[in-house]
């Protein structure tokens, strides 16, 4: 039986690389499947694609995922969540939070895990710009916006560009809910069957298996898609976003991104849940 070749995208940021390495450059294979050439795109850029149903396999934020269960489901493998490693909200300079409500502030896209963090820690704060993550910085020392939501490298090198810290809205959501922060994970398109999916999800734990067995071999293609980074950033950025709910969310790691989704519905920023729909392969009825 020949394979069936699946599309996959991700993101270029040093977590996805690192975690996709052997399954890109075929030191894991897949059973049933092979992938097409990855794509790389910015998360946000992905999250469109999910609402579109472009790719089979894609990494996309837990916010876009609550808007595309009906065609998807999340793997267990693969996925960025964890403690101490959530979007910050920074500033030119201190302010409180009633400043804060009357300031524009930027999101790295509409359906990322930070802009709907930010409408859970202030729903007041309503003016929100959506820019690239890389152009979030440069637009509050630009004076273009009053302050932003930070993820990625930019965590580690704020300080640097002479941002201050208003809050971590990654600490705020583990104080809150008691939970690890569900940043984003990897998606299958539902269509392809519960034999499949299972497939596509043993392959990415594999991969994810191989990076952690041999790091230094998949730094190389890290370094070739991550913008110039320094190499103590790229390290300190994997070290944060890849552990062991990268591997295997387990029962927390789920428990954390239902109540994520949950938490968005009671908003209103996700849209309700659909009782038939299940989120992971092994509880889903609705893969033929």
């Amino acid at each position: 039986m020949n394979n069936r070749c699946l599309t996959i995208g991700y993101s270029p940021c040093p977590n996805d690389t690192y975690i996709f390495y052997g399954l890109a450059h075929g030191k894991v294979r897949g059973n049933g499947w092979t992938p097409a050439p990855e794509i790389l795109a910015d998360v946000e850029t992905l999250n469109s694609w999910a609402l579109a149903g472009r790719l089979d396999i894609t990494k996309l934020s837990f916010h876009a995922l609550g808007h595309v269960l009906d065609d998807y489901v999340l793997l267990r493998a693969g996925a960025a969540l964890g403690h101490g490693c959530g979007p910050l909200l920074v500033a030119g300079h201190r302010m409180d939070s009633v400043d804060l409500q009357h300031k524009t502030i930027a999101v790295p896209g509409r359906l990322t895990t930070a802009a709907m963090l930010l409408r859970l820690y202030a729903p007041e704060c309503r003016q929100t710009v959506a820019m690239r993550f890389d152009e979030i910085m440069p637009s509050i020392k630009a004076g273009k916006v009053d302050a932003g939501v930070i993820i990625h490298e930019s965590r580690f090198t704020f300080a640097q560009h002479g941002l201050v810290q208003l809050r971590d809205l990654g600490a705020w959501w583990e104080e809150c809910s008691g939970h690890p922060i569900p940043l984003g994970g990897i998606a299958v398109r539902r269509s392809l069957g519960s034999a499949l999916i299972g497939q596509v999800e043993e392959a990415v734990r594999a991969s994810v298996r191989w990076a952690a067995a041999q790091p230094a071999a998949c730094m190389g293609y890290v370094r070739q898609h991550a913008q110039e980074m320094d190499d103590q950033v790229m390290r300190e950025h994997i070290a944060l976003y890849v552990n062991h709910y990268s591997e295997e969310l387990g029962t927390d790691g789920l428990a954390a991104v239902r109540f994520f989704l949950q938490k968005g519905r009671e908003v209103g920023v996700l849209p309700p849940a659909r009782p038939q729909t299940a989120l992971c392969l092994d509880e889903d009825s609705c893969c033929a």
